[in-house]
């Protein structure tokens, strides 16, 4: 008796211990969320105080105001972007808009696992926002990219950055090979290519990539030349 009462004890405080070790997670997973988004706001706020004021009619590159649509979202992802939000990043270079499907989503730099959980992400090698070239920016095909599936031909892309709003337009759509890098080269004048992985419902690593290319069609700033870019890479899921 006395060594099953040490036993049903010790149960108790091994239960005891894991309650609160799983309580302590839960809170500090809030409090490091809450942290990180009142950080991205403080940097945020400082960056807009130091640079000039923005001509683009009052744009904003607050990425805590978007809100996501999760409907064609992979649960994994879904799960993903949950995540990626109790995690420190820099404040948006852009916000991609995509008017026709309702995509409003920030451009973060980098194309790592956590950038493209909670944005999409500049390709780095590429012109960046305000550069004069080609903009490379990836996506998850079952994340925030997926609804490129419905985005085609004369279709309008906006690109909101500090100094205002530039409007694009869909050239064409394209697949390609995960290798083929030929469409992140450098153009001659200002245009995005949006990178995704395809098939947009395949299981496992796709085996081609989705290419969305477009060209400026109207822009409120003058743009300095880009540096060439090197070592370009598609991103994969």
């Amino acid at each position: 008796m006395r060594a099953l009462r040490k036993i049903e004890w010790l149960l108790l405080i091994v239960g005891c211990v894991l309650i609160a070790v799983y309580a302590t997670g839960r809170i500090y997973r809030t409090v490091m969320s809450r942290a990180s988004l009142r950080r991205f706001e403080d940097l945020r706020a400082e960056r807009t105080s130091a640079e000039p004021t923005s001509n683009d009619g009052g744009n904003s590159l607050d990425a805590s105001a978007l809100k996501v649509d999760f409907s064609l979202w992979s649960e994994k992802r879904v799960a993903a972007y949950e995540r990626s939000l109790a995690q420190y990043t820099d404040p948006p270079l852009a916000i991609l808009r995509i008017p026709k499907v309702h995509l409003e989503v920030p451009v973060l730099e980098g194309t790592d696992d956590m950038i493209l959980d909670r944005g999409v992400g500049h390709i780095i090698g590429t012109d960046g926002p305000d550069g004069n070239g080609n903009i490379g920016i990836a996506g998850h095909r079952d994340g925030f990219f997926r609804v490129l599936k419905d985005v085609g031909p004369g279709d309008e892309i906006e690109l909101v950055t500090r100094r205002g709003t530039d409007i694009f337009k869909v050239d064409q759509v394209t697949l390609v090979l995960p290798n083929d890098v030929s469409v992140l080269q450098r153009r001659e004048t200002r245009s995005l290519t949006l990178v995704t992985c395809y098939p947009f419902y395949f299981i496992g690593s796709a085996p081609q990539r989705y290419i969305v290319q477009a060209s400026i069609q109207r822009s409120n700033d003058s743009r300095a030349e880009g540096n060439k870019p090197s070592g370009l890479h598609l991103t994969h899921d």
